[in-house]
């Protein structure tokens, strides 16, 4: 079908890219040609592409990833348009990932793929949603263990294994299997710091200056300089080697401002002010449903329809299913547009 106008000189354009990515890329970088390719084998392929651009181009089409848009960052359903989303963010982590991955010559299409998906299966209402979630599941709850739930089984993209394992490790203390996926969990954290920190300024919870002084002297206070020192430390610390990684002092200082802004942000009270109301929203939904679906389904079964269910809500959409099943409506209410209505028909 796509085939006939899609060849020069014998080659698809997709097979040209494959042989490009031998001649420009890192002998350490991750070639499409090398994948261990998807779980379900498919009958055509596109020959414009290759395979980790296939899989970002899946998942930028998910629903997973329209829903990120409305999914809490840090500040639970904000009206502020210039507050993060968890949109916004997977899109900052796929930028910073896309840098460190140039400089390094490391595969840029399956950074992004990876970087796009990474947080497809976070709950609303962030990580209060995501630690309530936790409490009530027996087996707890990982955001990027729902994340490959989503890509493998909801929404059944069939990715290459390589962007799968990526997805999964993305969270520390899980060890990727490329340096495409090392570079996000980089940026990941990277982003987050940063971007956290801005938000926070701009909430009025902190001020620039109320960082640690030593970690203004080592980044800088100013938001720019400080995100290019990080990326550029994982770049100079990475460059021509098998591994993706921070200096030593780097990292300590990144480590202690993500201890520091744990103590000072994520865990303030101003901050954290409407957590007990998101908890409450989330678990009161989570009840309603192992209740209402336990005539249809039992079990492990049960428990899993429920958790997908929830986890894959939208702040407003949890606040508008509680509103709906929780908090009484009044009758319709006869207003005086109703009387002068009624008085013009009967003029009539």
């Amino acid at each position: 079908m796509y085939n006939s106008v899609m060849k020069t000189d014998n080659k698809t354009i997709k097979e040209q890219l494959e042989e490009r990515e031998f001649e420009i890329l890192s002998p350490f970088a991750t070639k499409c040609k090398e994948s261990k390719g998807r779980k379900k084998p498919r009958n055509e392929e596109f020959e414009i592409r290759t395979a980790f651009q296939r899989d970002r181009d899946k998942i930028l089409h998910s629903k997973s990833f329209r829903r990120l848009k409305h999914k809490t960052q840090v500040f639970l359903s904000p009206y502020n348009d210039h507050f993060r989303t968890r949109l916004t963010h997977t899109l900052e982590v796929s930028q910073i990932g896309r840098t460190m991955a140039r400089a390094l010559r490391l595969n840029e299409d399956l950074v992004e793929a990876i970087a796009l998906g990474h947080d497809l299966g976070h709950t609303a209402f962030g990580h209060c949603g995501e630690s309530t979630l936790d409490s009530l599941l027996p087996n707890g709850f990982h955001h990027n263990l729902q994340s490959v739930r989503v890509v493998e089984t909801l929404e059944d993209m069939n990715l290459c294994q390589e962007t799968i394992d990526g997805i999964l490790t993305h969270t520390w203390g899980y060890k990727p299997k490329t340096p495409e996926a090392q570079i996000v969990q980089y940026a990941d954290k990277i982003a987050y710091i940063n971007h956290d920190i801005e938000d926070s300024v701009r909430a009025g919870i902190i001020s620039e200056g109320d960082l640690p002084k030593d970690c203004i002297e080592y980044f800088s206070s100013n938001q720019s300089y400080r995100l290019g020192k990080m990326i550029t430390d994982v770049i100079s610390s990475s460059i021509n080697q098998p591994k993706v990684t921070m200096s030593e002092e780097g990292w300590f200082y990144v480590t202690k401002l993500r201890t520091w802004m744990f103590d000072n942000v994520y865990l303030d009270p101003i901050a954290k002010a409407e957590e007990k109301k998101a908890k409450n929203i989330i678990t009161s939904l989570f009840e309603y449903y192992m209740e209402f679906l336990n005539q249809y389904y039992n079990g492990e079964e049960l428990i899993q329809i429920v958790t997908d269910y929830i986890s894959g809500m939208t702040d407003q959409y949890a606040i508008r299913r509680y509103l709906d099943l929780f908090i009484p409506k009044p009758l319709a209410e006869h207003t005086n547009d109703d009387a002068l209505i009624k008085k013009a028909m009967e003029r009539n």
